[in-house]
């Protein structure tokens, strides 16, 4: 796996976590990360603040604002940087395997936002352009011009334009 595509998914997890406050133990992406670092889910799904920080975090890397959010991040939960090589090949951790899931999720989202924040070229972040969706989204697409973060917002907008342009 290519370092650029892991922290992609690890800013779409910090994504998964701003936007449904949770990180679903069943999704795929979710799954994988929780199996190959030892990570039990909290029983009741929740990770107390880290969800409203995280989204705050995301708020000001879109915005372009000052990353005052994932300097919180880092100082209340930070990073424990290693060398893994769980996959074959070596590459930085920032959270030991089998620690708490809130913790574990709290350190690696903090490192990957900061890493992004400084302007880490594999990752860009973006909010819904749809009206009423203020979820974010990570954008790896080749042109970096991804504006809606799902298929339903996107589909949604253009049926709206459209019918505005026909009642006009």
């Amino acid at each position: 796996m290519q370092y650029g595509h892991y922290i992609g998914n690890v800013t779409r997890l910090a994504v998964e976590l701003a936007n449904t406050g949770t990180l679903d133990p069943y999704d795929e992406l979710v799954a994988t990360f929780f199996a190959e670092h030892e990570i039990t889910p909290p029983t009741d799904g929740r990770y107390g603040d880290l969800p409203d920080v995280v989204r705050t975090a995301l708020a000001q890397t879109v915005d372009g604002a000052a990353p005052d959010a994932v300097q919180r991040l880092l100082r209340d939960y930070p990073p424990d940087m290693h060398l893994s090589d769980h996959d074959g090949a070596w590459h930085v951790h920032f959270s030991r395997n089998g620690t708490p899931a809130k913790r574990w999720a709290g350190q690696l989202i903090a490192a990957e936002l900061a890493l992004v924040a400084a302007g880490d070229p594999a990752v860009t972040l973006g909010r819904c352009a749809a009206a009423g969706c203020e979820n974010y989204f990570v954008d790896q697409s080749r042109n970096r011009t991804r504006r809606f973060c799902s298929n339903a917002c996107a589909s949604r907008t253009t049926v709206a334009a459209y019918r505005a342009r026909k009642s006009s």
